[in-house]
């Protein structure tokens, strides 16, 4: 997979996908995709991203012209409160997962045993938990995208991990084959620059762990999905009451020919 920085008027190229912002290293566009059935995710429609608290005046000139008007934000209280939306114009929806894995590896590393595979193992069950304790919140965003209010962005404090698994849902919903929805999800680790000095009080085997995406990491949460509701598309329709219907009508919105 290949993406281009910045934006390209050029006629019949592909709009870039990664928009280099400077102050939101991790946001691009979920367009391009093609599904099963030949179709492909519309452009300049649906965005993901890290958070948007940090944002340079030539950023805000692009959310605008690409006129984002909702930002879907699933950070934690404290997470969001240090980055507030930089754009005025966006509405933020907060849906708040509240984060679980560095809280349990500062407990660990206090009582004296951590190391980066348990750290591995602490954000493959925060996968599974993010089906098993947050669907409704995952419920909220796609009430909203079948309102049509795009162009929106979905985020969180990374854009890597609650993002990942909310734009995997959508992306399947929208029959989008797994190994691209996978793709997706590790161009992360192509573009997200973590801030070095985060979490100077856990080893750096550790950071670099919980500071990437693995396909480990999204598969827990969709084996979760099939533990627990018999697949995916069954928990797209009990979890997240997206029946058939539903399915057609985002389909209809957001992808195009």
């Amino acid at each position: 997979m290949t993406y281009i920085q910045g934006m390209s008027d050029a006629p019949f190229q592909h709009p870039a996908r990664h928009l280099g912002l400077q102050g939101a290293s991790n946001f691009r566009d979920l367009g391009g995709y093609r599904s099963r059935d030949g179709r492909h995710v519309r452009w300049r429609q649906l965005f993901r991203s890290n958070h948007l608290g940090r944002l340079t005046e030539a950023d805000i000139a692009i959310l605008r012209q690409l006129g984002v008007r909702t930002a879907f934000d699933f950070r934690g209280r404290d997470e969001r409160n240090a980055g507030l939306c930089a754009v005025s114009e966006i509405t933020v929806r907060s849906v708040p997962i509240e984060p679980s894995v560095v809280p349990a590896l500062r407990a660990r590393a206090m009582a004296g045993r951590l190391a980066a595979d348990e750290a591995l193992d602490l954000m493959r069950e925060s996968y599974r938990n993010y089906i098993r304790n947050h669907t409704p919140r995952f419920r909220v965003l796609f009430d909203h995208l079948l309102q049509d209010h795009a162009p929106l962005v979905i985020h969180c404090t990374a854009g890597k991990d609650r993002t990942g698994v909310a734009c995997a849902l959508v992306l399947h919903a929208l029959d989008i084959p797994d190994d691209v929805i996978l793709e997706d999800y590790l161009l992360t680790n192509q573009l997200y620059q973590r801030d070095s000095a985060a979490h100077p009080d856990l080893p750096g085997d550790v950071v670099q762990a919980i500071g990437t995406v693995q396909g480990s990491f999204l598969a827990a949460a969709f084996d979760t999905m099939r533990d627990d509701f018999g697949d995916v598309d069954a928990y797209l329709r009990h979890g997240l009451a997206i029946d058939s219907a539903a399915r057609n009508a985002l389909q209809e919105l957001y992808l195009t020919r």
